[in-house]
């Protein structure tokens, strides 16, 4: 199966957008467009206008590389609009038997058991842990035995009117959203590998102005945190420190930026234009520079940390820490991760390898869209609701092609109770449709007595127009 998709990357400080052909579950990328991010303030937007104009302008480099068109798009959510809660369901299983339908009954009633808030709107139902009868930890519950299944999942929801700002950015430019991810889960899926999933590891995403951080323990996401604090932010401390502007910051910042502290350097002096008269210039000190981002970047991780211990899921982190994004292009940050983070294992990521990825890709910054891309090739976990409310699964693709479980399904609204949200829904009743053909069969038995007038005749009809 042939498909070509687009991920859309909406990041603080910039806009990537990544164009792939998808054959047989494997991904070629075709083309790709960056824009710097407009309307945007920490992962939030804040000019609909502005954003969309962004967004437009790097789809339309991405279209002029690929010579392609498409329609719609997966796009990428920040986690500052979104709030996470865990949940579980159980049911029985009528014919002992557990199919992709009872894997998406109990995730539903996982779902219906949680308690929402009105102004937020479901993004992901991620499944961690199976239970079939009294045995615990199944990785995957398809085609098992059992009379009942239980799941535990984490939900993802986002706020229902920051979401449809996101909507309208997007759609101003053209494209409609096929589906809404995550970005700390994009990231997860384009530099986690199999064996760290397996282990438990927390994988942070630190970008320009936001870090997202998700734990990946058992068989899925299990937490996932937001931090408003990112490279940018150096890059402000840089300015004020230094009595220089933005542009000459960020220039020192990626020149010079270390936390690794050398000897020989602490004398050295750099001109810097002075902020508000950039005709002058005054020398500074490097190790007032390795100061201030050694300060920051410190801050950062010990906050980063805090919420690790937060997710009270740090002693099943067998694989430690998996650190991404571009702020970890700093010389040293790897070396005090290790420090700060209890002397856990600490690796700096660069996305999965990708056929046809282009060179300027091949950067921990692009994570994100990356994972955007695998997502739509079929890389996310075993079992999903996601943002359509509609349940995914790896092997969907197959399936669909022919295989013995039933393609993908759609999710039945949910209506919570307004006495209680924890009760289980209701059963699976009948369609009207299916009502109507069977009292149609039922009457035409009737008829074929021919004993006379028939009363169950005009039943029948009565209720026909009713459905």
């Amino acid at each position: 199966m042939n498909q070509t998709i687009l991920g859309i990357d909406i990041g603080s400080t910039k806009i990537c957008t990544i164009i792939a052909d998808i054959k047989d579950g494997v991904p070629h990328v075709i083309g790709t467009g960056i824009h710097k991010s407009q309307g945007l303030k920490k992962g939030a937007i804040t000019n609909i206008e502005l954003a969309s104009r962004a967004i437009k302008s790097a789809i339309n480099d991405a279209k002029r590389v690929a010579g392609t068109n498409f329609s719609k798009a997966i796009v990428s959510i920040s986690g500052v609009y979104t709030k996470s809660i865990n949940s579980s369901g159980i049911v029985n299983i009528p014919n002992s038997e557990i199919g992709i339908k009872e894997i998406n009954r109990v995730m539903q009633t996982a779902l219906y058991n949680a308690t929402i808030p009105n102004e937020y709107e479901v993004l992901h139902v991620l499944p961690y842990n199976f239970k079939v009868d009294d045995q615990d930890f199944i990785d995957d519950p398809l085609g098992m035995s059992g009379n009942r299944l239980e799941v535990f999942v984490h939900i993802v929801t986002a706020q229902r009117s920051s979401l449809g700002n996101l909507k309208k950015a997007v759609k101003a430019a053209g494209v409609e959203i096929e589906n809404i991810v995550l970005s700390a889960y994009a990231s997860a899926i384009a530099v986690l590998n199999d064996d760290e999933k397996e282990l438990g590891v927390a994988c942070i995403d630190m970008g320009g102005s936001t870090c997202d951080l998700m734990v990946h323990a058992g068989n899925s996401i299990k937490y996932n945190d937001f931090l408003g604090v990112g490279s940018n932010h150096i890059t402000n401390d840089l300015s004020m420190a230094l009595r220089t502007p933005l542009s000459a910051a960020e220039r020192v910042k990626v020149e010079y930026g270390s936390l690794n502290k050398h000897q020989d350097s602490g004398g050295d002096l750099i001109e810097l234009p002075i902020i508000g008269d950039e005709t002058s210039t005054h020398q500074v000190s490097l190790e007032v520079v390795h100061n201030v981002i050694y300060a920051r970047v410190e801050e950062t991780l010990m906050i980063l940390a805090k919420s690790l211990e937060k997710s009270m899921l740090k002693e099943h982190l067998g694989a430690g820490v998996v650190l991404t994004g571009g702020m970890v292009k700093l010389d040293g940050i790897r070396e005090l991760a290790g420090a700060i983070f209890s002397h856990m294992p600490v690796r700096i990521a660069r996305p999965l390898e990708i056929d046809g990825l282009f060179e300027n890709l091949r950067d921990p910054s692009y994570a994100t869209a990356i994972g955007l891309i695998l997502y739509g090739a079929g890389r996310f976990t075993n079992y999903e609701i996601d943002s359509e409310k509609k349940i995914r699964f790896k092997t969907e693709k197959f399936h669909e092609e022919g295989g013995s479980i039933p393609p993908l399904l759609s999710t039945p609204e949910i209506k919570e109770s307004p006495r209680n949200s924890s009760l289980t829904p209701p059963a699976e009743s009948k369609s009207a449709a299916d009502i109507k053909h069977d009292l149609s069969k039922i009457a035409e038995i009737q008829k074929s007595k021919k004993e006379g007038p028939n009363p169950f005749t005009k039943f029948w009809q009565w209720l026909t127009q009713l459905f």
